[in-house]
This record gives C-alpha cells, sequence and structure tokens, in this order.
C-alpha cells in the first residue's frame, strides 16, 4: 500500500516536473524570439534635402546605433535638394555601423535628383507602388560658373559619385550614370528589374517580411537582418528640427527677410516704435541663418537690395513712376535668381504679391513717414514760426502780440507801433521773437 502511494506521488511529481518544463521551456523561447527581434528605428524624409535634412538623418543613425537597432528605415518622397547636404548624408550612411533602408514612400512619391544619390548610399533600397525614381542631373543656376566646361566636371564628378556606391552595394551602375547624365526616371517595377533598387513594398509592415533574412555587408562581415516581428520605433523631427526646416523653406526665408528689412527701416524712419524694430531684428537673424542654409546667389540679393534702392529714390526724386517700375522688376528678377538651385526656389505665387506689398509698403508707409518729417509742423511751439499777429502793447523792443486769438509775449529787433503786423520767427520759451511786417 505504501509502495503504490509512494508510486502514485511519484507519477505525480514527475509530470508536475515536465509541466513545469514546458512552461519554462516556452518562456525561454518567447524571450529569446523578443530578444532576437530587437527594434528598428523609422524616420520620415518628405520634402528637399537641406543642411538641416543632414542632421536629422545623421542624428538617426547615430541614435540606431547607440540603441542597438536591427536597421534603420528612411522613408523618403523628395524632389531633390542641394548638393552639399546630399553628399554629406551619403558619406554618413556609408560609414553607418548600423544597415540603412531607404524606403520611397508613400505612393505617388519619388526620389528625384538628391534622393537617388542618397538611395545609392543606403545598403538596401525599397519602393512603393506607384512611384519613382530617377532624374540626377546635376544643375547650376545664376552666381555659380554655368560654363559647358564647369557643368561637364560638375557631372562627371557627379557620376563618379554614384557608379563607386553602384559598385559598392551591387547595383546598377549603368542606370545610374544614365540618371545623371540623361536625366532618366524610372518607375518602381523598373527599377525593380533593372536592379535599381531590392524590393517593392506596399507597406511598412510588408517591408520588415521581405527584409527577414536579408544579409547586408556591414563593418567588412555579413550581417543578417531579423525584422519579423520587430518593434516599430518612430522618430519623427521634434520642433527644433521642425523650426529650423520651416524657415530652411526657400519661400519662408525670402519673407523672413523682406519682413526683416522693411521693420528695421521703419523703426530707423520713426526712432522710438520699437515693435517694428523688434520684429524687424527677429526676421532678420532668422533669415540669415536659413540663407546660409539654402546657399543663396550673391547676385539675387544685389537685386533686391537695388529693388529697394529704387523704391527710396521713386519716394524723393520725381520720375514719372520709371524709378518704381524699375525696382518691381529688379525685385522680380532679384527672387527668382536668389537661390542657387533650381529645386530651391521662391513659388511665383509667393513673390508677386511680396514684391507688390514690399513696393507699396515703400511708397505709401515710408513715403508718409518722410512726407511727414519734410512737411512743416502746425501745432506746438514750432507750430508758430511763420505766423502771422498783430502788436497789443507797442514793442520797444519787449511787448505784447496777439497770435491765433492769444496774447504772448514778444521781443522785436526794432520799436513796433500797436496795431502794426508782425511775423513769428522764433519762440524762446513762453517769448516770441518777431518781426514786422510790410504791408
Amino acid at each position: 500500500m505504501k509502495s503504490n502511494i509512494f508510486i502514485r506521488g511519484g507519477i505525480r511529481s514527475h509530470v508536475e516536473g515536465v509541466r513545469l518544463s514546458i512552461l519554462l521551456g516556452m518562456f525561454l523561447i518567447l524571450g529569446s524570439v523578443s530578444l532576437w527581434a530587437g527594434h528598428v528605428d523609422v524616420i520620415e524624409v518628405d520634402g528637399p534635402i537641406t543642411p538641416v535634412t543632414a542632421k536629422y538623418i545623421g542624428d538617426a543613425v547615430n541614435r540606431a546605433e547607440r540603441d542597438g537597432a536591427a536597421c534603420l528605415i528612411i522613408e523618403m518622397d523628395t524632389p531633390g535638394g542641394l548638393m552639399q547636404a546630399t553628399w554629406t548624408i551619403d558619406k554618413k550612411l556609408l560609414a553607418a555601423r548600423v544597415p540603412v533602408i531607404l524606403y520611397v514612400s508613400p505612393s505617388g512619391g519619388r526620389a528625384a535628383s538628391a534622393g537617388v544619390y542618397i538611395s545609392y548610399a543606403a545598403h538596401l533600397v525599397a519602393m512603393a507602388p506607384s512611384t519613382n525614381i530617377g532624374s540626377a542631373h546635376p544643375v547650376t543656376m545664376g552666381g555659380q560658373d554655368s560654363s559647358k566646361v564647369m557643368l561637364e566636371k560638375v557631372t562627371n564628378d557627379a557620376v563618379a559619385h554614384i557608379k563607386g556606391l553602384a559598385d559598392k552595394w551591387g547595383r546598377n551602375g549603368e542606370w545610374a550614370e544614365d540618371a545623371v547624365r540623361k536625366s532618366v526616371s524610372i518607375t518602381e517595377k523598373e527599377a525593380l528589374a533593372k536592379g535599381v533598387i531590392n524590393f517593392i513594398a506596399k507597406d511598412l509592415g510588408d517591408l520588415l517580411t521581405q527584409l527577414n533574412g536579408q544579409e547586408v555587408p556591414l563593418d567588412e562581415k555579413e550581417t543578417t537582418l531579423q525584422t519579423e516581428g520587430a518593434e516599430v520605433r518612430r522618430y519623427p523631427m521634434n520642433w527644433r528640427y521642425k523650426i529650423l526646416d520651416k524657415i530652411s523653406d526657400p519661400n519662408i526665408a525670402y519673407l523672413l527677410m523682406l519682413a526683416g528689412i522693411m521693420g528695421i527701416f521703419f523703426e530707423l524712419q520713426n526712432p522710438g516704435a520699437i515693435f517694428p524694430g523688434v520684429l524687424g531684428g527677429i526676421s532678420l537673424i532668422l533669415a540669415f541663418f536659413a540663407l546660409q542654409v539654402l546657399s543663396i546667389n550673391a547676385a539675387g540679393l544685389l537685386l533686391i537690395i537695388l529693388a529697394l534702392i529704387f523704391f527710396l529714390l521713386g519716394i524723393k526724386i520725381p520720375s514719372f513712376g520709371l524709378l518704381t517700375m524699375g525696382g518691381v522688376a529688379s525685385m522680380i528678377l532679384g527672387s527668382l535668381m536668389l537661390f542657387r538651385s533650381p529645386e530651391l526656389k521662391v513659388s511665383l505665387t509667393v513673390i508677386i504679391p511680396a514684391v507688390i506689398g514690399t513696393a507699396a509698403f515703400f511708397i505709401f508707409a515710408v513715403g508718409m513717414a518722410l512726407r511727414t518729417r519734410l512737411t512743416k509742423a502746425t501745432t506746438g511751439k514750432q507750430g508758430l514760426v511763420g505766423e502771422k499777429g498783430v502788436v497789443v502793447n507797442v514793442l520797444k523792443p519787449e511787448g505784447q502780440v496777439a497770435v491765433h486769438g492769444e496774447i504772448w509775449k514778444a521781443v522785436a529787433p526794432e520799436k513796433i507801433r500797436k496795431g502794426e503786423k508782425v511775423e513769428v520767427i522764433g519762440v524762446e520759451g513762453l517769448v516770441l521773437r518777431v518781426r514786422r511786417v510790410s504791408e
């Protein structure tokens, strides 16, 4: 009986031990899967490539390396941007110690111009349906050497750069050269067929599934991506990046510059107004930052300054509107030429109202201020100068006169009899200096 109880108790203990082992194994498996999946970082670049964009991507790469992300995914939709900023991003991606995947999305998006170079610098590239990539020919504008020789140099440099990227990651170098030299552009299906990209993914989840198990060369060795079931950590632009990105918009920078110039000028014309000067100073500082980031064309800036000078001269010099028309033409040309890159330019829908508003400001606001300063005072003591009056008590040389129906103490350089007319030539305290007015 005792042995039977012992056997039953031993079987029960064995079963419970098996159950505990199974549960423990399941926990270990789940824990290992969670640790194995890890997380992926995702950032979004929507708009022109600027130094702010380069800083944003550079910080994202550093964070992904520091936090041990399985990879960094850059969702991109860009019309292009500045070459220097693009080269900075390329160097950062090539030196990254974490796999970087560029995903052209959403549907209808594109990776044009600068976006092509950045995609070729990434470890892997994917595109969403109905997207396109291409048109990477470098373009120069006024203020730069646009001679045939210089354009050829810039183009050859760009071709060498993108072919080097293509060789590094095993992509289609021939198409990349055509994208630079001939500005060709292709759809996502053509890009996949030509070996320009690695995947077509309908969304981020689909992309993570396709990335799982892919081998990526990293630090001179192959790294296998483990992305299935990974936690997605999005890092949108914070307020600091957003402010810098907004004021780096060519339209915003242009308006800030005009607002700063007009505010400072109004304050100089009307000392003590304070608010226009403060607003103008802040706007001008922000504009200087944006213009430095965007790389301006000196000829465009000089044309805008020349336009302001024309507006001022048009107020003081009778020109039958010629100076004002010259100022409008100069400002429109300068606004169109202000930025070097064609992808980063001021919109005509912003230029036209801005030019009209600036011309109106100088013609009316500044013009009225100048006329007020040049107009003879009509109130206060200075308003009495030049007024006529009548002697009430004989001036010999002191006496009293009536001016504007008021009795004033007065002094004259000669004796003037009562009833004679006098003219005020000065005011000293409460005493008028007068002289006889001949009939």
